[in-house]
């Protein structure tokens, strides 16, 4: 059984589909992850992402990783990478930019089927349910406000960034993904969609959970 759970930064998703993993016995997987140990590599190898002059170095280095998930974390060339040092200010910077780029969507979504491959699953990203798992068992779209997004990442305290920075920050990158060549952020017409702007991380597992066991 494939549960996909789609949706914006900050909405909710890696918290809710991390509950319904644990609750549930499913392999939870965190697409976004994959795409935030490829930004540190590409990084790490001096290139920038939204800088054309680097586009084939990117790519090479995209179709040259190893990226899998095992026991509950991201592997970057058979390596764990801890979710603690994916999530900084920089990879935020560009992981929208690398994220953009066709062939690289192509190498994570060949990568996260592998990784969901012949065990029940829940996965959360931005195009899980209407790009790598169409015929996904439960679909569900959790959104919120731009403001609420960005409060929960301030009071998450691992960004440097003010909360009026983040609130710019969260915008842009709203628009960078519902504007992608391939894989853009949108509601899938059967999934469930669920604004969590105003409720607790309590009422809205209570509800994804309702949801699947209709299905189950």
């Amino acid at each position: 059984m494939i549960i996909a759970i789609d949706g914006p930064a900050g909405s909710g998703k890696s918290a809710i589909a991390r509950m319904v993993g644990e609750s549930t016995g499913f392999t939870y997987i965190n697409s976004g992850l994959f795409y935030r140990a490829l930004t540190r590599k590409v990084l790490d190898a001096g290139c920038e992402p939204a800088n054309a002059e680097y586009r084939d170095q990117v790519l090479r280095i995209a179709r040259e990783s190893t990226v899998r998930w095992q026991d509950g974390m991201v592997y970057l060339d058979h390596e764990p990478v801890p979710d603690h040092e994916l999530r900084t200010d920089e990879i935020d910077a560009h992981v929208a930019q690398l994220s953009s780029l066709p062939e690289v969507r192509a190498v994570v979504n060949q990568a996260l089927r592998e990784s969901a491959r012949n065990q029940d699953s829940v996965v959360e990203g931005r195009d899980i349910t209407t790009v790598v798992f169409p015929d996904a068992d439960v679909k569900i779209y959790l959104d919120a406000s731009i403001e609420a997004r960005a409060q929960r990442r301030y009071a998450e305290s691992t960004s440097e960034l003010t909360l009026e920075q983040l609130r710019a920050a969260i915008a842009e990158r709203d628009r960078r993904d519902r504007n992608k060549q391939e894989g853009s952020l949108r509601l899938s017409d059967d999934a469930v969609y669920l604004d969590t702007s105003d409720l607790t991380i309590e009422t809205v597992y209570d509800r994804v959970m309702n949801t699947i066991r209709m299905k189950r």
